[in-house]
C-alpha cells in the first residue's frame, strides 16, 4: 500500500490555489478540467515532492472545484494536512501577511495551525529540532479552533 492523495472540495478555486500555492508554498503538478462532469481538479505538491508528484502522481492535495455553487461546511470533522516547513516562524510570518489567520501560534517553535479558505486545518510543523521561542509567536494567543 502507498499514499496517493487527499482530497479537498473548494468553493473559490483561485483563493484556495492563492492560499495553497503562494501563501504556503504547494506547488501545481497537474490539472484537470472535465467540462462533461462540469468540475476541475487541481493537483499541488510539497516543492520537495513535486518531481515525484508529477511522474508518480503522489503524495498529492487533490483541489476539487465543482463548476456549479455548492456550499461545503464541516472541515473540522476532516481532521488536518500537516506540511514540514523549513522554519515555521519564517512560514507563519509569510502566511499571516497574506492575510491568513494564525489559529494556533508556534509558541514553541515547533507547531502551529492555520486554516484554508474552505476551513481546511492544516497543521505545519518545524523541520528538525525546535526553534527557541520568540516574539511575538511565544505570547500570542490561540484564535478559534483549529
Amino acid at each position: 500500500m502507498r499514499y496517493l492523495h487527499t482530497m479537498v472540495r473548494v468553493k473559490d478555486l483561485e483563493a484556495s490555489l492563492r492560499f495553497y500555492c503562494d501563501l504556503l508554498g504547494l506547488v501545481e503538478t497537474r490539472r484537470i478540467e472535465n467540462e462533461a462532469g462540469r468540475f476541475t481538479l487541481v493537483y499541488l505538491a510539497a516543492p520537495m515532492d513535486a518531481d515525484r508528484a508529477r511522474t508518480e502522481h503522489q503524495p498529492e492535495v487533490e483541489l476539487t472545484y465543482n463548476w456549479d455553487t455548492e456550499d461545503y461546511d464541516g472541515g473540522r470533522n476532516f481532521g488536518h494536512l500537516a506540511f514540514e516547513v523549513d522554519d515555521v516562524y519564517a512560514a507563519c510570518e509569510k502566511l499571516a501577511a497574506g492575510g491568513v489567520v494564525i489559529n494556533r501560534p508556534p509558541r514553541d517553535g515547533w507547531m502551529a495551525f492555520i486554516r484554508s479558505p474552505d476551513n481546511i486545518s492544516i497543521e505545519l510543523l518545524q523541520k528538525g529540532e525546535r526553534l527557541a521561542p520568540a516574539e511575538p509567536w511565544a505570547s500570542m494567543p490561540n484564535t478559534g479552533h483549529w
